[in-house]
């Protein structure tokens, strides 16, 4: 392997590391951020509740987090 191979390779580490840290900040403070508690009961997210069953199926928050997350990647690709 070249230096060029595992200098690539460092930084993408970094990245990963970086993208953990960011997603348990996220997670420790979930409760603290005033627009995370509605995350995944949006209009258009569809809940189906019976009496020994319940279905979930958050697709309004789906599309959200992957815009979201389509625009971060696209962001950092510049």
């Amino acid at each position: 392997m070249s230096m060029f191979e595992f200098e690539s390779f460092g930084k993408l580490i970094i990245l990963l590391g970086i993208i953990l840290v960011v997603a348990g900040l996220l997670i420790s403070f979930a409760g603290k951020i005033p627009f995370f508690n509605k995350l995944g009961h949006l209009p258009g997210d569809i809940i189906i509740r019976r009496d020994n069953f319940v279905f979930y199926f958050p697709i309004t928050t789906s599309i959200l987090i992957s815009l979201v997350l389509f625009l971060l990647f696209n962001l950092f690709k510049r």
